[in-house]
């Protein structure tokens, strides 16, 4: 018999910001199997499980991910619900309103060399303290025969998108050009009937049988660059694209701008009339600021921390939400607006930010609405196969003597404040903002800055980027 606490222990795969991440080739059968045998352990001290569904991403990896934690889960007696290739959003709404435990497999926007497990509750996201119960669990497990073929069902990509048809009205894109940028995103497929059936002349643009990585945070330069030339060459409106699994957005305007994720977001939450949100610390400034709402909560990065705020929000205000850098908006309460209401959905979703920031707009652009912000801009990048090692030194270092480093950096300005929620976020004298974070995802330093220009916000990154590759 195989012990699922040993074997997760000396698999190499940990739980980042968002579920379990590690190289595919540490994701064997017997650690997805592990990991699943914890999960349902975890979830039968609570209540009875009979089924549990599953979902995937269009990884390599991820199908035969998928047959081992269906395996597993024919071992524990109860039956798989397997819904193919959605967006995690998707996979989640469905197993929340069948009041069923889900897994998603996919390792979101990080390289296809890896991958992740997300787990669910009927209720929602797990919490960091599911995480540690999975990683405590003590279950023992056979080792895996024949992995099962998995014949999918349908009922949970038509159940998201029938969650947006019947709470828009159908006319609500009459008149727009919209582009989707497809690449391999997990909801490629739905996203192009579901714009259309609200009313938008769809453009399916680039289209990839290779996995792309799309970082919503950390946009390439040639993504960049495409976006400026879609919208010039198709006469675009907007442009939606999303990471691996859809749950987090990549939104361009008419001018093929991307939208950073957290103004995304506040422009959402605004256009919903929430009441209280619970975000990042790495978010812009100007949403903390924003008298709209009547109480803001910082977090640590990380959907899981944004989704344990709800329950203190819930007890004070009716319309709560929360969303990230990365533009995954994380709805904690059910909304109404006239007649249709719209369940809460505490997870990151990618369609909802971008269909309330075009009600929004109505039938004008939408770059008024960004340019009718505060102007301050964020702007952030990360070194790739920066060993954790590494990250955590020079971390430890900015923690105890903040000034030191930043002199390391090439900054010498007075530090007016400094904020150590995840990370290390200093606040200089001239209001600019440089963040120092380990991904919690994959062996990479993450820098945020905020500026009053956009090219000042780069500038920093920039320079904090290439400096610390220096440090030894």
């Amino acid at each position: 018999m195989l012990k699922t606490k040993n074997i997760i222990a000396g698999s190499g795969v940990a739980f980042g910001t968002s579920g379990a991440r590690g190289l595919v080739v540490d994701f064997t059968s017997e650690v997805c199997a592990a990991f699943t045998h914890a999960f349902v352990a975890v979830l039968r001290k609570e209540c009875d499980v009979t089924k549990l569904a599953l979902a995937i991403d269009n990884r390599p990896s991820s199908y035969a991910m998928a047959q081992a934690c269906a395996a597993a889960l024919i071992q524990a007696g109860i039956a798989p619900i397997y819904y193919g290739v959605i967006p995690t959003p998707a996979l989640a709404f469905k197993a929340m309103q069948d009041n069923m435990p889900c897994i998603m497999v996919t390792g979101s926007h990080i390289p296809f060399d890896r991958n992740g497990l997300k787990f669910y509750r009927p209720q929602g996201e797990i919490t960091k303290a599911d995480e540690l119960a999975i990683l405590a669990a003590e279950d023992n497990f056979s080792r895996l025969a024949d992995l099962p073929e998995l014949s999918y069902s349908v009922e949970a990509a038509q159940a998201y998108c029938q969650r947006y048809t019947e709470f828009f009205n159908t006319t609500l894109l009459a008149g727009k050009r919209i582009g989707i940028y497809e690449h391999s995103s997990a909801g490629r497929d739905l996203y192009a009937p579901l714009f259309a059936s609200l009313g938008a002349e769809v453009i399916r643009i680039e289209r990839s049988d290779e996995f792309v990585p799309i970082d919503t945070e950390a946009v390439a330069e040639e993504d960049k660059q495409k976006a400026r030339k879609w919208s010039k060459q198709y006469q675009l409106d907007a442009i939606f694209s999303t990471d691996g699994d859809g749950d987090r957005p990549l939104v361009a305007d008419e001018h093929g701008e991307w939208l950073r994720g957290d103004i995304l977001g506040l422009l959402c939450a605004k256009a919903l009339k929430i009441e209280a949100l619970a975000i990042p610390v790495s978010s812009n400034s100007i949403i903390a600021g924003d008298r709209d709402f009547a109480q803001i909560k910082l977090t640590k990065i990380g959907s899981p921390y944004v989704i344990v705020e709800f329950t203190a929000l819930a007890q004070k205000f009716k319309h709560i939400a929360g969303f990230e850098a990365n533009g995954g908006f994380l709805l904690g309460s059910k909304i109404k607006l006239g007649d249709a209401t719209l369940a809460a959905l505490p997870t990151r979703d990618a369609v909802l930010p971008f269909l309330m920031l075009l009600a929004a707009a109505g039938k004008d652009a939408i770059s008024p609405l960004v340019g009718a912000l505060p102007a301050r801009y964020t702007y952030s990048d990360r070194i790739k196969d920066f060993a954790i090692k590494r990250s955590q030194d020079i971390l430890a270092q900015g923690l105890t003597a903040p000034q030191q480093l930043l002199a390391k950096l090439g900054f010498y300005e007075v530090i007016a404040s400094t904020d150590n929620t995840d990370g290390l976020r200093v606040t200089l004298a001239n209001k600019d903002i440089i963040h120092l974070r380990a991904s919690g995802n994959a062996p990479e330093l993450r820098c945020y800055a905020e500026s009053a220009s956009v090219k000042q916000a780069q500038a920093l990154v920039t320079q904090v980027l290439s400096k610390i590759i220096t440090l030894s």
